[in-house]
């Protein structure tokens, strides 16, 4: 029992809205320091400095800072435009595009929270004008902002990748099946509301040919960053770190190339990027020394054992495993719970032969589920501040977009080629 003290002083101090760095080394300290104090605590403090040192680390923050320089380059709207064009005509149009847009943006800045705020200032309230329910446009914002840390350059996927060993560009060609699928799923349920309830289009009449041409090549560098990404890491023209240097370049050209970037923008674009990158880092570092408890104690490989004896079926797994995944996600920030499971759950999977890239893509959709959800769903506190919605009235249009995300994962847990098909076919089984 006293093995576990550490687990259950981490996850009581979480309980108790206590800051996740703080609480994940208090667990830490508690082992190290008092239960088991065999090593110096300066030997743990190096270990895990030198852990976060890693160069595969510096893609997160690289990343991060290319996604704040997107928000500045003028792409968004010209992607707005674009979207407008292919689908604003139709009936529930706008809700369309929210969506849309949130996949094309993806490939851009990989942050939920940056799209969902930024959506939030563009859409809802052009959304509310034309009659949509502005919980049903938050709802829609907040859902389909899930989709950009999906789609690659997504930071969970590279987290997840340094974390497990698992090639971050197959984990970046894995999002692209789950992402498209979010992306219809979610604009099926837009389709059943706006059929419903008879909301009105973005646009008066089907857009021609040539604006939709005009409105491509505007926005065609945006388009080709994710498919240059990915040639350039397969070719090895780049690794994923180097890839992150590459993406800060052309956000940078191409803020040039729209006339948007301007000197002004600098500081709030390094102030932005510091604040995220420093709250990640944050939650890494304690994440490392807590995952040093882990490996110690060999709790994963007796968790797994555990498992083994109650059921040796993989989906009998896949399913309690998320679960677990599922309720965490309620209560805690999805990138912390990224960084504490992890470590946990992947050895648990390797012991069941369950390919990591189907498991990871699984794990990392529900566990962004858990954004949606009360009682301490980030998102969907973050949008409903944003656009004065009741938690109540959210989730009466929210839930549509959980099942959808949770059917995707049922379907990749059935069927694991749909996240591992492309991967195997671009890098070799």
């Amino acid at each position: 029992m006293e093995s576990y003290l550490p687990i259950i002083l981490s996850f009581t101090l979480m309980f108790l809205a206590v800051p996740v760095p703080i609480c994940l080394l208090a667990g830490t300290f508690l082992y190290f320091g008092v239960l088991n104090p065999s090593l110096p605590l300066t030997s743990i403090i190096q270990n895990i400095v030198t852990q976060s040192m890693g160069t595969g680390m510096l893609a997160a923050p690289l990343f991060i800072l290319a996604g704040a320089i997107m928000n500045y380059s003028g792409i968004t709207g010209r992607m707005l435009d674009f979207c407008d064009c292919l689908l604003g005509h139709k009936e529930g149009g706008l809700a369309y595009i929210n969506v849309l847009l949130s996949t094309l943006n993806g490939g851009m800045c990989g942050s939920a929270t940056a799209d969902a705020a930024l959506q939030c200032k563009l859409l809802v309230p052009e959304m509310e004008k034309k009659g949509y329910p502005r919980a049903f446009s938050t709802a829609v914002t907040a859902a389909s902002s899930l989709i950009t840390p999906i789609i690659p350059p997504g930071v969970p996927l590279i987290l997840y990748g340094i974390m497990t060993g698992v090639s971050v560009g197959k984990m970046w060609v894995a999002g692209y099946v789950p992402g498209i699928m979010l992306c219809v799923g979610m604009m099926f349920v837009c389709w059943c509301y706006a059929r419903k309830n008879h909301w009105k289009s973005g646009r008066e009449k089907r857009a021609s040919g040539k604006e939709l041409l005009q409105a491509a090549l505007k926005s065609i560098w945006a388009l080709c960053i994710p498919i240059f990404m990915i040639a350039g890491l397969r070719t090895g023209f780049f690794t994923a770190t180097e890839a992150g240097i590459v993406l800060i370049i052309l956000s940078i050209i191409i803020g040039l190339i729209y006339r948007s970037i301007k000197p002004m923008h600098f500081k709030p674009i390094i102030k932005d990027a510091f604040l995220s990158t420093a709250n990640i880092m944050l939650i890494i570092v304690s994440a490392c020394g807590f995952s040093m408890y882990l490996s110690w104690e060999r709790i994963p490989q007796m968790l797994a054992a555990w498992m083994m004896s109650v059921s040796s079926s993989k989906f009998m797994f896949i399913l309690l495993s998320q679960i677990v995944v599922f309720f965490l996600g309620m209560f805690l920030d999805g990138t912390a719970l990224l960084l504490i499971l992890t470590p946990i759950l992947y050895p648990m999977a390797q012991s069941y032969g369950i390919d990591l890239l189907q498991y990871g893509m699984i794990f990392l959709i529900n566990l962004y589920c858990g954004c949606l959800t009360p009682p301490f769903g980030t998102l969907m506190y973050v949008t409903c501040n944003l656009t004065d919605v009741s938690i109540p009235e959210f989730c009466k249009y929210g839930w549509a977009f959980i099942l959808v995300m949770i059917l995707v994962c049922v379907i990749m847990a059935i069927f694991p080629a749909v996240p591992t098909f492309l991967p195997n076919l671009i890098y070799g089984a």
